[in-house]
């Protein structure tokens, strides 16, 4: 993001951080470009975005106009697209086999030419990050597949999201490419949707199938939605080995809701240490530390990046 729009975001933070001192927010009106430098999180995340939810102003960003690959964050416009479809979610849909070969494994325990009604496939996709699930929306849709990868792009450009491009619904493939400010963007479309909200935070749920019938169990992918405290209202995790460990959501922070976005950190902890910095942070001002690996992870990957020509200087 621009030195501007980072010192407008910082200034407007600092309102809610009871940990920064009176004459510390005088000095940061002063010199907002130096104080959003100095005093964001430490984060593992290579890039990331901070926002209060419904609006797109980033409040601290970490390459957040870098476009990299989302892996499975890719479902939220997959959510999105099927629900403004206005496709009825009643509807029984065929799990048929794929036409065209995943790109990166896509096991599914769902049986090929079974049934489920629209709305589950949806939840599952989301809470549980069902592939072949959200392969099946995107092929239920009118006008088939291609349609749906078309009214994705299409999204993309009315949500102002320049440095996004989709090529599947899944988020297997590393050609779908997002940048965090853009995910701030499709975060808060999405969560005008109720259901985006409710499926993408279910715990655990028990699905339904038919055409044999049988019943299969999933789970969050998101621990921190079983977490009370983080008061989390949308969720999305992704993994690819080229997108790293990624992370979007809103949630309780500081008594607001803010968007979360994490992406490509190394680990599987990652994203939930970098959540946790984030909210001390809001909290109390405190940056925070990240461990040794990560952060060797991220000189290694801005070195890729650079070499790649997709480079962008850190506010870490």
């Amino acid at each position: 993001m621009g030195i501007r729009s980072m010192a407008i975001g910082w200034v407007f933070l600092l309102a809610l951080l009871p940990g920064v001192s009176q004459a510390h927010q005088q000095e940061a009106s002063a010199n907002p470009s130096a104080s959003s430098k100095e005093a964001g999180p430490n984060l593992a995340s290579v890039n990331a975005a901070v926002a209060v939810a419904g609006d797109d102003e980033l409040v601290f960003g970490k390459n957040a106009d870098r476009s990299v690959p989302i892996a499975s964050v890719t479902k939220v416009m997959t959510a999105l697209v099927v629900l403004e479809s206005g496709e009825p979610m009643n509807e029984w849909l065929t799990f048929h086999e794929r036409h065209t070969p995943a790109a990166a494994n896509a096991y599914s325990r769902i049986r090929i030419d079974s049934e489920m009604r629209r709305r589950d496939v949806l939840r599952i996709a989301l809470m549980s990050s069902e592939n072949f699930a959200a392969y099946t929306l995107a092929r239920s849709h009118p006008g088939g597949f291609d349609a749906f990868i078309e009214a994705m792009n299409a999204k993309a450009v009315a949500l102002g999201m320049t440095g996004t491009r989709f090529v599947d619904p899944t988020g297997l493939s590393s050609e779908n490419l997002s940048t965090a400010a853009d995910l701030v963007k499709l975060v808060n479309a999405a969560a005008d949707h109720p259901e985006i909200r409710e499926y993408s935070t279910t715990g655990y749920f028990r699905g339904q199938f038919r055409q044999p019938r049988y019943s299969l169990s999933f789970g969050n992918t998101n621990a921190l939605v079983h977490r009370d405290s983080w008061g989390v209202a949308l969720s999305k995790t992704g993994y690819l080995s080229e997108a790293g460990r990624c992370l979007v959501m809103i949630s309780k922070m500081n008594g607001r809701e803010v968007v979360t976005v994490l992406l490509d950190s190394l680990g599987t902890r990652s994203p939930m240490g970098d959540a946790g910095r984030i909210k001390r942070w809001l909290d109390t001002g405190a940056r925070g530390s990240v461990a040794a690996a990560a952060r060797r992870y991220e000189q290694e990957k801005n070195a890729s990046y650079a070499t790649a020509g997709n480079s962008t200087v850190s506010v870490n």
